[in-house]
């Protein structure tokens, strides 16, 4: 059984037994309340990990605060759509602008993910015994080189893998081979959520505030433990860990679950906590890295790049476009050269389907757009002007094009990078050079710090095949909200498991909008 597999096994809310590492932990630990009193527990961040978090708890009795930094609940996860591998090959324009025929788009497409799939097959084997600085991009040269493909094929592969990155938010040079299995995502049809996210966090939302309190725009600013003191009442122990927020008040708990993104525990980590988070937290913070995914959106009057009619014939020297995915490769016509791709939501299913083009960024390029409209506000004429002059090269090259008549009258753009709450990124990631642990770290930030009455939940400590996902943020919440529930249970296996029946919600790897 893979490393993946035996995780996934091994977590509580795939099974009805709580992880091995959870009963060690759990079994050296307990709170005792006064007759009465119900535990007190914070939740900071209002996201997936934490609505699912404070349902659990609110379920089980807990009284379950949630503050929240921003004036809504979603966390990154508001209005998110899943960026998917392509079910068949993508439209892909070569680096001087030039359609590649259907034959050569299949060709490349599919020499691209089988060599992607190997590589987790390697990694998965052979991690172990893989170098902590070789790359994916390391990997591409070998097994291309290996397979003795012709240089026109393999410089093609070469610049489409790069595409990769639009799936972690990081370069391909950077992505770890040693640690690529962390990146394989959960088994099953990958799908692309036409409807957005919207609905099951309007759902999410609504059962969180049937069992817990949320308020929102509320920052947490700094998180001290104390140690336990007794109180010659039962009823008035105090609480073990105080909160001050940004409206300057300070609050009592027995229990704090931070769910904040890894960018802003990178950030925030060392001036939070006090005391400061033991040395092992504070290691497995900095080594795990954290992705940057932007999306622009870019919506005309008509889909004019769509076929009057679908093609009939079935030609593989014909040049056609895919209605759903298109890449641009190193566009040498553009001052920047950097490759793009895009989905065509005109493709959806009804009443979904509408003329945008959603295009999926990361790295330098993600910092780049969004440097471009930082201060603008989406309303501005100049905000839609500055995307639309970017992009121009690149829509500008697709069918039926016509600039009299195929600009675009909208245009949204993800901002995460400039975005505090978000942590200035998107997810988790996992580079090369980074130490050699990255799946310990990973568990550490799992375990968090019980003794002292803070935890650790969000995408970065889900079950090894959820990292970077929705699901795995869901996961992340009930696991903690398990333990920290048969910290003060003595009631029975069943009901100390912490486990409510509750809305499953999916996502796949890269989903920086419901991505986690």
């Amino acid at each position: 059984m893979s490393r993946i597999a035996q995780d996934l096994n091994g977590h509580h809310s795939n099974g009805n037994q709580p992880a091995a590492a959870d009963v060690a932990s759990s079994t050296m630990i307990r709170r005792i309340l006064p007759s009465g009193r119900r535990p007190h527990v914070c939740v900071v961040g209002a996201g997936v990990a934490g609505m699912r978090c404070a349902q659990v708890l609110g379920a089980k009795g807990f009284n379950v605060i949630v503050l929240e930094a921003r004036n809504r609940t979603g966390g990154r996860d508001i209005g998110a759509t899943t960026m998917t591998a392509p079910e068949s090959a993508p439209s892909i324009y070569d680096q001087s602008g030039q359609l590649l025929n259907r034959e050569e788009c299949k060709k490349s497409s599919a020499l691209m993910w089988g060599i992607i799939e190997e590589a987790f097959d390697y990694s998965n084997k052979d991690s172990a015994s893989i170098p902590d600085d070789q790359s994916l991009l390391d990997y591409f040269k070998i097994r291309l080189k290996e397979k003795d493909v012709p240089a026109p094929l393999a410089e093609r592969v070469l610049l489409a893998c790069r595409s990769w990155g639009d799936y972690i938010g990081g370069s391909i040079e950077k992505q770890s081979l040693k640690f690529f299995w962390l990146e394989e995502t959960i088994d099953g049809e990958n799908l692309f959520l036409a409807s957005t996210y919207q609905s099951i966090l309007d759902r999410i939302t609504k059962d969180t505030h049937t069992h817990a309190k949320v308020e929102l725009s509320t920052e947490v600013i700094s998180i001290e433990s104390h140690e336990p003191i007794a109180s010659d009442d039962d009823n008035d122990q105090p609480s073990r860990i105080s909160i001050t927020t940004s409206h300057g008040d300070q609050r009592s708990f027995d229990e704090v679950i931070m769910t904040a993104p890894l960018g802003w525990l990178k950030h925030r980590s060392s001036t939070c906590f006090s005391p400061p988070l033991p040395s092992r937290l504070l290691t497995a913070i900095a080594n795990i890295s954290y992705g940057r995914l932007e999306k622009v959106y870019l919506t005309f009057r008509t889909g004019f790049w769509l076929p009057p009619n679908p093609p009939e014939s079935s030609d593989s020297s014909s040049n056609s476009t895919n209605p759903f995915f298109t890449q641009w490769l190193a566009p040498s016509y553009t001052p920047h050269r950097y490759p793009l791709e895009c989905v065509h939501l005109s493709s959806l299913p009804p009443p979904h389907a509408h003329p945008t083009l959603l295009f999926y960024t990361h790295g330098p390029l993600a910092t780049h757009i969004t440097s471009l409209i930082t201060s603008i506000s989406p309303t501005s004429p100049l905000y839609l002007s500055l995307l639309s002059d970017f992009l121009r090269p690149y829509y500008s090259l697709l069918p039926n094009y016509n600039p009299s008549s195929c600009e675009p009258v909208a245009a949204l753009a993800t901002d995460w990078t400039h975005d505090a709450f978000a942590g200035w990124g998107s997810y988790a990631n996992f580079q090369t050079n980074s130490g050699g642990h990255l799946d310990a770290d990973i568990e550490a930030l799992r375990q968090g710090a019980p003794g002292r009455g803070v935890w650790f939940a969000g995408e970065h400590t889900a079950p090894f095949v959820g990292l970077g996902t929705v699901t795995g943020a869901w996961w992340s919440g009930e696991r903690v909200a398990g333990r920290v529930v048969r910290l003060y249970s003595g009631r029975g296996k069943e009901e100390a498991n912490g486990e409510v029946q509750g809305v499953g919600v999916g996502g796949k790897r890269g989903e920086t909008g419901l991505g986690a």
